[in-house]
């Protein structure tokens, strides 16, 4: 079985919640989180702090 997996690079960080919740809701199994930290990439995108502050609102089911 396929499983789709949700990139929130593209997200409006002032929503990130909802929109998680939103792409979840849409029938995705998994969110993608492309953390960059200008060691490997030159670009820098979001780090631990941001992963930490969702991972207690979402659980498996």
């Amino acid at each position: 079985m396929a499983k789709l997996a949700a990139s929130i690079l593209s997200a409006d960080f002032g929503r990130l919640e909802e929109q998680v919740r939103e792409a979840l809701a849409g029938g995705c199994d998994w969110v993608h989180f492309d953390v960059m930290d200008g060691h490997f990439v030159p670009q820098i995108t979001f780090g631990v702090p941001i992963v930490a502050s969702l991972r207690p609102k979402f659980t498996e089911t």
